[in-house]
């Protein structure tokens, strides 16, 4: 459990002060320009951006809508879609893409049977008290509880109407429960493949780590997730996902125009932001993706035993690394683990910056990426890298749950 020490230093102290008073803020401005913002005419309103409130919301709704269809994976077709989404919200809307697995509609469904707003209230709701009572569990102190919810990544998440906070809540109890309870973290990761990208590395993790019981777990609820999909909905929304689905989603990263540059921070879409070539751009992203591969691979084979927050702070920075398609408020994970780091109190200096950089990492990309400048991509590596060396340095401090830090100051992990 993260629990700032009784001794911890003044200055430490104060820079936690300072980052929630700025994080605070934020926030404050944040949601009266967008409430000021919106337009409530109408059963969908819509925010400054005129994009409907909730935002990616709409994509799962919609997904609840279409399992209780007859042909529920046609809105893989792009034009369909389209024609789908103006049928509700009127011509020229902002175009979106359906570009979740199918087996998102298990749990889209109940959702989709009711109206949108109060689908939306429904999802927020939820998904806010389950990553606040999972954060709870592992991050006792309230300044950091209050850090981590006023964060970019976190805000972002609310705006966006996004599965964010259920995945991270997931994310962090896949960590505590490795060792203890493989089961339960097998079977999550078999549910958080409902969003692939985030789970990429884990098979590296486990098989490096040895930790064959979750990996088994994960891989058959996965398969059998897969193929409840197939029982309700046909094993075509499989093959309209592989054949139409997953092509459109590249669509986003070879877009001539960039739009998606201020909220993608993986390298890929920084080196695309200064009109680099896809080809280029996934070249680096490759040499980027090899470094994060080799780096989990090593600390959890070598280093598995060393300090469980800096391991799974690797892990989480590594994600980022190591995949092209991610936004701003999937990096919700590391900044829960760069809040934990920050009221450990004992990162050095360059670690205390490369912490904040992190938490600070949704602004910065947006700031820098709406200009098409690069740089923002290069804080979840350069952590990563500061991280992978204090691991080094470390050569073991035994646990049972890799988020529960053994420290006087610290009960363990229930």
């Amino acid at each position: 459990m993260a629990a700032i020490p009784a001794g911890a230093r003044q200055e430490d102290l104060g820079a936690l002060r300072l980052l929630i008073g700025a994080s605070a803020g934020f926030v404050m401005l944040t949601a009266a320009l967008y409430a000021w913002m919106i337009s409530w005419g109408g059963p969908f309103p819509r925010d400054g951006s005129n994009l409907v409130v909730g935002r990616d919301f709409l994509n799962f709704w919609m997904y609840g809508r279409a399992a209780w269809t007859p042909d529920p994976s046609r809105f893989y077709d792009p034009l369909l879609y389209r024609d789908a989404l103006a049928a509700l919200l009127g011509a020229g809307y902002p175009g979106q893409n359906w570009s979740y697995p199918p087996s998102v509609m298990l749990a889209a469904a109940l959702f989709g049977r009711l109206p949108y707003l109060a689908a939306l209230l429904c999802w927020t709701a939820l998904g806010l008290a389950l990553f606040l009572w999972v954060v709870r569990r592992y991050a006792s102190d309230r300044r950091l509880l209050a850090a981590i919810a006023l964060s970019p990544a976190a805000v972002f998440c609310l705006i966006s109407g996004q599965s964010s906070l259920v995945t991270a809540a997931m994310l962090l109890t896949i960590f505590a429960c490795l060792d203890r309870k493989p089961m339960l973290a097998g079977i999550l990761l078999g549910l958080l493949t409902l969003k692939p990208q985030l789970g990429l590395l884990f098979p590296v993790m486990l098989a490096a780590s040895g930790r064959w019981r979750a990996f088994l777990v994960a891989s058959a609820t996965a398969l059998l997730i897969a193929a409840v999909t197939a029982a309700l909905f046909g094993p075509q929304v499989w093959l309209d996902f592989v054949q139409k689905g997953i092509p459109v989603q590249n669509l986003v990263l070879v877009d001539p125009d960039r739009i998606g540059t201020p909220f993608f921070p993986p390298i890929f879409m920084n080196v695309r932001g200064t009109g680099a070539s896809y080809t280029i751009a996934m070249t680096v992203q490759a040499c980027f993706s090899a470094f994060a591969i080799g780096a989990v691979f090593f600390a959890f084979r070598h280093r598995k035993d060393a300090d469980p927050q800096l391991l799974a702070a690797l892990f989480f920075a590594c994600s980022i690394c190591a995949v092209p398609y991610l936004l701003s408020y999937d990096t919700l994970p590391v900044t829960c683990l760069a809040v934990m780091l920050l009221g450990a109190g004992t990162l050095d200096r360059r670690g205390q910056v490369l912490a904040k950089l992190v938490y600070w990492l949704p602004l910065i990309q947006m700031a820098l990426g709406s200009g098409h400048i690069p740089g923002p991509a290069l804080i979840p590596p350069a952590f990563a890298l500061y991280v992978l060396m204090r691991l080094k340095a470390d050569r073991g401090m035994p646990t049972d749950a890799v988020l529960a830090r053994p420290a006087p100051a610290a009960a363990a992990l229930e």
